[in-house]
């Protein structure tokens, strides 16, 4: 599935992904591959990228925000956010 993050300043991720943890303002939730549609509110928190199936990761912090997921795409669209080393 794709996944783009974006803030109001840049675009800090685009591409292909095996699927996405994220802070959910009720918890935190996983989406996988093929996820029914989508909307939710975020919270203050980090969102994991799971790149690929062997679990090689990238981190976000990111300030809240919202997510749709449609048609196999990720839209997170983050008051603020940074990549975490």
């Amino acid at each position: 599935m794709n996944l783009e993050i974006l803030t109001p300043e840049k675009k800090l991720y685009s591409g292909e992904v095996f699927g996405v943890q994220m802070p959910g303002v009720s918890g935190s939730f996983e989406v996988l591959d093929k996820h029914a549609p989508l909307v939710s509110a975020l919270k203050a928190g980090r969102i994991k990228v799971l790149k690929d199936i062997q679990n090689h990761i990238a981190n976000f912090d990111i300030q809240g925000g919202f997510v749709e997921v449609l048609n196999n795409k990720v839209t997170v669209l983050a008051e603020g956010a940074e990549p975490v080393e």
